[in-house]
């Protein structure tokens, strides 16, 4: 799964994504619930765009919005045929960007859990694949949600944790955001697990297991002498 990620400033974003971003802060450990960061491209203006949207996918006919905490993330293998994804993920898929994430690995003959912060090698920006929906409450209000979608873990991250999210090459940005492209074959190959020779990880302290704790702190290496374990 995708529970926790790291998301870049707004000059980071509008330099590699090529979009108006606003001011947007840097943050060490957003969470589902949580307004996140997303880039979408609708067929009026043409050009992408930013959103912030609510972390936790509400489908369009959803009777209650609290099934958005169910639905942070959506399952590679069934996300087209699943009722509360196909339809976004034919006509509305996001870039969610990214520069890492954590997952939690369990301490061998232990109920605690040794939280790993995940990145690419090089240290530079990326995009989760992501899908957003627009929900319409009862009173009128409106509220636009996402979900991240997830794959099988790479070699990399397996010893971890069997799933990992989508992350996207940047030369398939383009087809991901396009909603007039609806082969879904061709949309289902660009959900592969991303190179785990490209990837790194480390361990990190506790500090990221509660989500009022949003500093680069969360993401600093743990020293050797202080994990039990290594990868």
């Amino acid at each position: 799964m995708c529970g926790r990620f790291c998301q870049a400033s707004s000059a980071d974003i509008a330099a590699v994504f090529q979009v108006e971003s606003g001011e947007i802060s840097p943050r060490y450990n957003v969470a589902p619930s949580q307004s996140v960061v997303a880039i979408v491209k609708l067929p009026d203006p043409d050009a992408p765009q930013v959103k912030s949207l609510h972390w936790g996918l509400i489908p369009s006919w959803a009777k209650d919005p609290k099934i958005g905490s169910k639905l942070i993330n959506a399952r590679a293998e069934t996300v087209s045929e699943k009722p509360s994804f196909r339809s976004a993920f034919r006509k509305r898929r996001c870039l969610i960007p990214a520069n890492g994430f954590y997952e939690w690995q369990q301490v061998e003959g232990s109920r605690q859990k040794q939280p790993y912060f995940i990145g690419l090698q090089d240290e530079r920006l990326f995009a989760f694949a992501g899908l957003y929906e627009q929900w319409e409450s009862p009173d009128g209000n409106i509220l636009e949600t996402c979900t991240i979608i997830t794959t099988t873990a790479n070699e990399s991250t397996a010893p971890i944790h069997e799933r990992m999210p989508v992350i996207l090459a940047p030369q398939e940005y383009t087809q991901w955001l396009d909603p007039s492209f609806e082969k879904i074959d061709r949309l289902q190959v660009l959900l592969d697990p991303y190179p785990a020779s490209e990837m790194k990880l480390y361990p990190v302290s506790s500090l990221v297991n509660n989500p009022k704790n949003d500093s680069p702190d969360c993401k600093q290496p743990m020293s050797r002498s202080n994990h039990q374990f290594s990868i």
